[in-house]
């Protein structure tokens, strides 16, 4: 499989993830940008996980049905031709980190895949959902990871 490389301008990859971007911030979502997707790519999807929150992994944005040439999403809003879909808060769109207060630091996984055949998904996909379907449609993957903890 090959690899594109995702990143952003509010933080680094394996650092922490400014306030502006949580649940006790603003909440808004992150930049990001990537490199441009392989040939082949029918569509881009983007998932942001916390593998460390207390049970399964916990969704905090999934977006499905990205235009492959687009290079990126602005701050607080959702890529050129995506689909949002519900989170683990419940909401549509992107749920910021808020992890337990003195659970220690979490990691975000922000996974951008690019699928060489559009995703079925049930209405409500937790996290192992769509995982089981990009399995076998992906074609290249970016992954950035950023932290947060409450004290």
């Amino acid at each position: 499989m090959t690899a594109f490389q995702l990143t952003s301008t509010a933080f680094a990859d394996h650092t922490e993830i400014p306030r502006r971007h949580t649940g006790e911030g603003e909440d808004v979502s992150p930049p990001l940008t990537w490199t441009a997707a392989p040939e082949g790519t029918a569509e881009l999807l983007l998932l942001c996980e916390d593998p460390d929150a207390p049970g399964p992994a916990f969704l905090h944005w999934l977006v499905t049905g990205i235009d492959p040439w687009t290079g990126g999403v602005e701050e607080g809003r959702v890529p050129h031709g995506g689909r949002s879909w519900p989170n683990g808060f419940g909401r549509l769109g992107w749920g910021g980190p808020m992890p337990p207060p003195g659970h220690g630091p979490h990691r975000y996984f922000f996974h951008l895949y690019a699928l060489a055949q559009p995703v079925l998904l049930r209405e409500r996909p937790d996290v192992n959902a769509v995982h089981s379907a990009v399995r076998h449609r992906q074609i290249a993957c970016g992954t950035l990871v950023g932290t947060y903890q409450r004290f």
